[in-house]
């Protein structure tokens, strides 16, 4: 009899402990900056959440906080899930200026190819060379958007001169510094900055893909859409969905796996077919509105192409002086485009 009860005994809490091991009930808070209804939040993170939650049985809860919400400057979401006032966030690397030396590279000029590509070259580049620059965070995923066009209020842009003299909106620091190469007047802001500045003569144009302007109705504010021909874009910008580690550490081994099967070059692979998809759609509002359109090519892209290389060559040096392999970087990079290409 007291071995019958003595095996029950171990029976239950063997139960107990698999209970907790495997349906460990946890809610994760995410932050970010754009409005609820934009294409990262809407797209890409809700049915990501979703998917978590159902794969988990419900023990995976994620709480959005779209528009900045829980507080803070688009700039500080990187801090705030390192340092654990959030769990997750989506944010833009560059908004962080020196923060992620290495993953800047994929915003040079003429480097990026479409989002699907670029996307999961970025993400095999975070894991591999440039594992340094984000050893504090859970990768989920690194994407890139599809590459971005010069959109301004009047001047539609035909070639570098065009930028002379113009106020242009740049997300990063590589991007703004390229904008100044090709002789505008480079203001670095975040993209919910960029609606109110255009309709108060603070910038006269923007360079953003096509796919962010309906959340903010730029393509309302800017007339003039202005691409660059060929098979690499003007640049890209890497955006980081990452979640704190400690955070990720604590989940059971049960959540844990969920996460991790829903994170990596499978999820940085599906964030850059998105990306690409959302571009056709959004240019579409921007004929809608009455927008003029030019792709840049021949000789006046010949000049554009010119002044991105010696960027390219300025950011080698920049790295080489920091300690990093600055060539290795951008041929790295390159090369990882490349194979995603094919």
């Amino acid at each position: 009899m007291n071995k019958i009860l003595v095996a029950l005994s171990a029976t239950v809490v063997g139960i107990g402990m698999s209970f907790s091991a495997f349906a460990e009930s946890v809610t994760l808070k995410f932050h970010s900056f754009p409005p609820m209804p934009a294409n990262s939040n809407a797209k890409f993170v809700k049915p990501w959440a979703d998917k978590i939650a159902a794969e988990s049985n419900g023990d995976i809860k994620v709480e959005m906080y779209p528009s900045m919400q829980l507080g803070g400057k688009p700039p500080q979401l990187a801090d705030q899930v390192r340092e654990g006032a959030v769990d997750i966030v989506w944010t833009v690397a560059g908004y962080t200026p020196g923060r992620f030396p290495r993953l800047e590279v994929f915003e040079l000029p003429f480097m990026a190819g479409s989002a699907k590509a670029t996307s999961q070259a970025a993400q095999e580049y975070v894991e591999t060379v440039g594992a340094e620059d984000l050893k504090d965070y859970k990768i989920l995923a690194i994407h890139v958007h599809a590459p971005g066009k010069f959109h301004t209020k009047k001047t539609l842009i035909k070639s570098a001169a065009d930028l002379k003299g113009l106020k242009m909106r740049g997300p990063t620091r590589v991007i703004t510094k390229m904008l100044s190469g090709l002789g505008a007047t480079p203001v670095g802001m975040p993209i919910p900055a960029v609606a109110a500045s255009l309709s108060k003569g603070v910038i006269d144009g923007m360079v953003v893909p096509w796919e962010i302007m309906p959340s903010f109705k730029l393509q309302e504010l800017t007339k003039s859409h202005s691409n660059v021909a060929g098979e690499r874009g003007l640049y890209t910008t890497p955006f980081l969905f990452v979640m704190n580690k400690a955070k990720y550490e604590s989940l059971s081994a049960a959540n844990k796996k969920v996460i991790d099967d829903n994170a990596g070059l499978v999820l940085a692979k599906w964030a850059g077919e998105l990306w690409d998809s959302f571009e056709a759609p959004a240019r579409a509002l921007a004929e809608k509105a009455g927008g003029e359109f030019h792709e840049i090519s021949g000789a006046p892209l010949d000049e554009i192409k010119a002044a991105g290389d010696k960027l390219v060559e300025k950011w080698i040096a920049d790295a080489n002086a920091k300690g990093l392999d600055g060539k290795m970087l951008v041929q790295t990079a390159r090369d990882l485009i490349k194979k995603y290409e094919q």
